[in-house]
């Protein structure tokens, strides 16, 4: 696999997964690599393991196979939640889970869901094995960490004992998303956040850690006015790109709106209930 990808690297060659980003970039010519290293039938890669607390998925899980697996429903249910998001079910029946992390589309769930989760990236390539957390994964639109010759060969979820809560405001089912959430939250039994993961998609050039929003919300007992400050923290910071779908303002206000409600959600999962703020909910 890694041989094929050195011996052709003049010809800027590409890994094929499942093909449902590759192939439509290819069919308007975005993409034009000389040479595909088809990835369907490497051993090991579409292989789903939980070993205490650790869930490692191969590259080339199909995603509505992770979507179903009671492994990640157990181990990474912030993952199991978000793939209901992805297109529609028919292509998650053909789309990977490395697939979409390696096309690291900023508007993307699972760049984001990586992010919120540390998830650590296993890369195989001419010298070797590698690991490499998502924070570091994700480096431009459509950009990563892997170096020539390297492929993607599985991701890896370290269990998270909280709760979890996965948002996104697309047009129409299916479709790309505005903006996007990732939660994940770890509170007590007297409702004190103890440690915070939250990611969101679609407000920058790659998923963007609301590490502002997780340290204000971290060591507090959340209210109205704990969670909009919580929330402005990082709202603050944004500079979405306008483009077709929608303009600076209209992100910043969705990544806004839903970035509290996917706390609220997470909190209400937790047993931790905040009354509902005008504007927030639907």
């Amino acid at each position: 696999m890694t041989a094929l990808l050195a011996e052709h690297d003049d010809l800027e060659p590409r890994v094929l997964a499942g093909g449902q980003s590759l192939v439509p970039l290819m069919n308007f010519r975005l993409a034009q690599p000389g040479y595909l290293v088809d990835l369907q039938h490497v051993e090991g890669l579409a292989d789903i393991r939980l070993d205490g607390d650790t869930l490692s998925i191969g590259a080339m899980v199909r995603q509505s196979v992770a979507e179903d697996a009671p492994q990640v429903a157990a181990a990474a249910p912030l993952l199991a939640e978000a793939l209901r998001f992805v297109a529609h079910r028919p292509v998650r029946n053909s789309g990977t889970i490395g697939g979409s992390l390696a096309h690291a589309d900023p508007s993307a769930e699972l760049p984001a869901v990586a992010l919120a989760a540390d998830a650590e990236m296993t890369l195989v390539g001419p010298a070797g094995v590698r690991r490499v957390p998502a924070a570091e994964f994700f480096v431009g639109p459509f950009e990563t960490a892997l170096r020539p010759g390297e492929v993607l060969s599985e991701v890896r979820f370290v269990r998270w004992p909280g709760s979890h809560a996965f948002v996104e405001f697309m047009r129409t089912h299916g479709s790309f998303a505005i903006a996007g959430v990732a939660c994940l939250l770890d509170v007590d039994a007297a409702g004190t956040v103890r440690r915070a993961g939250i990611a969101l998609s679609g407000v920058g050039p790659t998923p963007v850690r609301a590490s502002a929003t997780e340290q204000s919300l971290i060591g507090s007992v959340p209210d109205q006015d704990s969670i909009r400050s919580a929330v402005e923290a990082t709202v603050a910071v944004l500079s979405p790109a306008g483009d077709v779908h929608g303009s600076t303002e209209t992100r910043i206000d969705i990544a806004r709106a839903y970035l509290r409600r996917a706390i609220e959600v997470a909190l209400g999962r937790a047993g931790v209930e905040v009354a509902p703020h005008d504007g927030t909910r639907s």
